[in-house]
C-alpha cells in the first residue's frame, strides 16, 4: 500500500510507512512509538516534529488509508460504465482487497475497537465511514434507486459483513456473496 520507502525517503515517510505497517498488522495502541522509529530508522524528535504525537501519527496513518481506499476504487470504478455496474464494482475491489497477502481486516474497524470516543481514530474513521455511505447513496441515485439512503445503508452493512467475514473466517469469497446479494438489493431498489 505504502510508495517504496528508502533511507533517503524523508522522516515523515518513513514514519507513515511504518506506522502503516505496524499499526495494520499489529494494532494501533499494541505498537508504541520507539517500535514505530525503530523501523523508520529516525530519531524519537522526527516523530515529533512530523506529527506532534502518536494520535497524530495514528490520525496521519488512518488519513493514508483512506485516501489509498478512495484510489483503489476510483480506479476499479473507472473500469465500469453504468452505476449499477460501478455500485456491484465496490464488491469487486474488497474481493482484490482480501485476496492481498497480510489482509487484516478494515483498518478503522481495527484502530475504532481500540479507540476512545472523541478520539482522533473516531474522528478519521467517522469520516472515511462517511465516505463510503456517500459513494453507494451518490451510485444508488445514478443508478435510479427510489431510496438511494437506504439502499446506501444496505450495502454499507453488507459491504462491512463481508469484510469482517473475510477476515474472521478466513473466507477470501465472502465479498464474491456479498456481491451477488448486493445485485438482488439494487434490482429490487431501482425496480
Amino acid at each position: 500500500m505504502s510508495p517504496k520507502i528508502t533511507d533517503r525517503s524523508p522522516a515523515r515517510e518513513r514514519l507513515l510507512a511504518a506506522a502503516d505497517e505496524l499499526f495494520y498488522s499489529e494494532g494501533v495502541n499494541t505498537v508504541g512509538i520507539d517500535k514505530v522509529i525503530e523501523r523508520a530508522g529516525v530519531a524519537k524528535a522526527s516523530l515529533y516534529n512530523a506529527f506532534g504525537s502518536k494520535d497524530e501519527l495514528i490520525r496521519a496513518y488512518l488519513a493514508r488509508r483512506h485516501e489509498a481506499r478512495q484510489a483503489r476504487l476510483a480506479r476499479k470504478l473507472a473500469l465500469y460504465d453504468t452505476p449499477r455496474e460501478k455500485l456491484l464494482g465496490v464488491f469487486d475491489a474488497l474481493s482484490d482487497l482480501v485476496a492481498e497477502t497480510g489482509f487484516r481486516g478494515c483498518a478503522f474497524l481495527n484502530a475504532s475497537a481500540e479507540a476512545q470516543p472523541g478520539s482522533a481514530v473516531e474522528e478519521v474513521s467517522d469520516s472515511s465511514r462517511a465516505w463510503v455511505r456517500s459513494l453507494f447513496r451518490d451510485l444508488g441515485r445514478e443508478a435510479g434507486a427510489a431510496d438511494p439512503d437506504q439502499l446506501a445503508r444496505q450495502l454499507v452493512l453488507l459491504y462491512d459483513g463481508a469484510t469482517v467475514g473475510a477476515k474472521m473466517d478466513r473466507d477470501a469469497g465472502a465479498a464474491t456473496v456479498a456481491k451477488s446479494v448486493a445485485a438482488m438489493m439494487i434490482d429490487n431498489a431501482i425496480a
